[in-house]
């Protein structure tokens, strides 16, 4: 975390990395008539049907090119408020299918402006490859780093943070090294100098969450952290019979 900006946002400075085998799954079609028909299947979301990010895009949409009636069906898998982008991932999704539905043809630049407007991490989902994110999370640029056949562990405890506690206690900094040059040292170095700065003050208030990481290191994880702004802690491991010992439903090899 850099900076807060005038406009009341944080400017950032992190990775994405799309996971393969988590994800939620979203139906969209078109219906006579306008409006959005929205349901949502699956785990619970914390917040009201009206809400929802899916619904958002569409309003945007429609406000935007004036589309016509939609039926959006939202099964819900990743857990809700971890961290992973699932939200995020969600509405970005219903915005790249309205514009094949409708044969928008809007490109990728349109596409992530669209996608900036519904959150900060949104534009990424656009994309949907490892990206090195600035800004709010809409500046992406391509990174490449040595995380093909590594095994990722993600713990999800059962509390929870919410955006408004993550973010009214970071304290952010302008590191000396940037992220990119700290992140081509070895991994094994990483935990030492690739820090999550949102987890000094959420482990104080949520021990659990400092214990899920602290496990996937004695676990033998050569890279641990908490994913975004929590509450899901994820492990890198080289091993795959260490990663396995995890009590975890979450494991996927990169």
């Amino acid at each position: 975390m850099l900076r807060r900006r005038e406009d009341g946002f944080h400017e950032l400075e992190t990775v994405m990395v799309p996971v393969l085998g988590l994800y939620d799954e979203l139906e969209v079609e078109r219906i006579v008539g306008t409006g959005c028909f929205f349901e949502n299947r699956g785990l619970a979301v914390d917040c009201p049907a009206e809400k929802n990010i899916c619904l958002k895009a569409y309003k945007l949409m429609q406000e935007r090119y004036g589309i016509e009636g939609v039926s959006i069906t939202l099964d819900k898998r990743v857990p809700f408020g971890a961290g992973l982008g699932g939200g995020s991932a969600d509405g970005t999704m219903v915005l790249l299918a309205l514009n094949e539905l409708f044969a928008l043809q809007l490109d990728e630049a349109t596409l992530i402006d669209l996608a900036a407007e519904l959150g900060s991490d949104t534009a990424f989902f656009v994309r949907n490859t490892l990206q090195l994110c600035t800004g709010r999370g809409e500046k992406m640029e391509p990174i490449e780093l040595p995380l093909a056949g590594l095994w990722l562990v993600l713990i999800k405890p059962d509390e929870g943070v919410s955006t408004r506690e993550a973010y009214g206690g970071v304290k952010p900094a302008v590191p000396a090294v940037s992220l990119r040059e700290r992140l081509q040292a070895p991994i094994a170095a990483w935990q030492v100098s690739v820090k999550n700065d949102f987890e000094p003050h959420i482990f104080a208030a949520h021990p659990v969450i400092r214990a899920a990481k602290e496990s996937l290191l004695e676990a033998g994880a050569i890279y641990a952290a908490m994913s975004g702004s929590g509450s899901t802690v994820f492990g890198l491991f080289d091993d795959e019979s260490k990663a396995r010992r995890i009590d975890s439903p979450y494991i996927y090899q990169l």
